[in-house]
């Protein structure tokens, strides 16, 4: 067996101590209070995603709204699945998700928009989606090593927003074009 290993044994004792804490192990070197504020901190961003996705979605007007309302409606889905991934890994961490709508948009990284300009909307959409892209990115790196399990979420999460502004670029530059 390697040196870096913990015996058997050892392993054993320690997952019956502090049973009470379920996944949580001496293993976990993050902050794990810092780590469940700032992910709540994301649930906001994404509840704040889903709900300017939504009133685009049902707001957008004009002769080239249909493709870009349904753009609009599957981003909001994705985002809603997002912050199911947060929530329930807030809850992994023994911490309460906050779904508080009061000052929801305080704790949001990105910001809602009502716009009523197709335009406008995708531009804010791209806003909104490069500000999750950078926050995601920072969290990440702060993360490092220290909780590999939601470093790999929000890596996934930080994909997806990757691909949400690449899409809006696209529409963007077909509009503008």
């Amino acid at each position: 067996m390697a040196d870096f290993l913990t015996d058997v044994e050892t392993l054993r004792q320690r997952a019956r101590a502090n049973i009470e804490q379920g996944p949580i192990t001496s293993a976990y070197g993050a902050d794990r209070g810092r780590v469940i504020d700032v992910l709540n901190e994301a649930l906001a961003t994404e509840l704040v995603c889903i709900l300017r996705y939504k009133r685009h979605y049902y707001t957008a007007t004009g002769l080239n709204a249909a493709p870009v309302a349904a753009e609009f409606l599957q981003h909001a889905n994705e985002e809603q699945l997002h912050a199911d991934q947060l929530a329930l890994r807030i809850t992994q961490l023994q911490g309460q998700p906050n779904f508080d709508p009061q000052g929801l948009s305080t704790r949001s990284h990105a910001e809602y928009d009502d716009s009523l300009d197709l335009l406008e909307m995708v531009r804010e959409d791209l806003i909104a989606e490069r500000v999750a892209i950078q926050s995601y990115s920072e969290i990440i790196t702060w993360l490092g090593s220290k909780d590999p399990t939601t470093r790999r979420l929000l890596e996934n999460i930080l994909a997806a927003e990757e691909e949400h502004a690449d899409d809006l670029l696209s529409i963007l530059t077909e509009m503008s074009g």
